[in-house]
């Protein structure tokens, strides 16, 4: 089994990939030039492996929160490679994927994006059973309201850490911050929420993925 797994949400172009048993990936930091590189970024990649584009059995791609038009690259991108070939895709949240950086721990995981606007992306996860599982929902928060919800010992990650890390050691009570190492989707987390989902046959369609966008009013289409 083959996977191809793709995540262009940040500055960073991550690319994950999954050869029976073995993963690899590539993360590599391009600002706003996803666009740009993502296609001559995956041909590189398939052909340093000897593969061909039709050689994927199942296509991976992070749908966001995250920036607005990097969510669109990435998932134009796999939606048509796996449409043409007709071939199975699995959309993930970002957010599940940074929450999977944070490895196996017995904290809750809770990982940050900066929104812009002194807004938060975020959710929360506990590993069970060496499962990573969400138990709050993607939410769109300001500082306060981050918080208020979280109040005791969490594991935090994400480049909103950056801006906010003073203020969370002084308001979450045993807070353990992660590195900057952590803070942004990696390929092999891609690949590993992406064999998880493969198991459990949750496969989505090539049509119908969307992108998690949590800004209604700015993703609305009036008619």
């Amino acid at each position: 089994m083959k996977i191809l797994g793709i995540d262009t949400t940040t500055k960073f172009l991550c690319l994950g990939i999954y050869d029976n048993g073995k993963a690899c990936e590539y993360n590599l930091d391009v600002g706003r030039r996803h666009s740009a590189l993502i296609t001559v970024t995956i041909k590189r990649a398939l052909d340093a492996l000897g593969w061909q584009i039709g050689d994927i059995d199942y296509f991976a791609c992070g749908i966001g929160p995250g920036s607005f038009t990097g969510i669109r690259v990435g998932i134009a991108t796999i939606k048509g490679l796996s449409f043409s070939l007709n071939k199975p895709v699995l959309g993930i949240s970002t957010l599940d994927i940074l929450a999977k950086n944070a490895g196996i721990t017995n904290e809750v995981i809770v990982p940050i994006i900066d929104a812009k606007r002194n807004l938060i992306y975020c959710s929360a996860y506990k590993t069970k059973n060496g499962i990573l599982k969400r138990i709050m929902p993607y939410m769109l928060l300001t500082e306060e309201e981050l918080f208020r919800k979280f109040r005791n010992s969490a594991v935090l990650l994400g480049d909103a850490v950056n801006l906010y890390k003073q203020n969370i050691l002084i308001n979450i009570k045993g807070a353990i911050v992660l590195d900057k190492e952590y803070w942004y989707p990696k390929g092999r987390s891609i690949i590993a929420l992406a064999l998880e989902r493969i198991k459990n046959k949750q496969i989505d369609n090539s049509l119908k993925i969307k992108p998690i966008y949590l800004y209604p009013k700015e993703c609305q289409i009036r008619k």
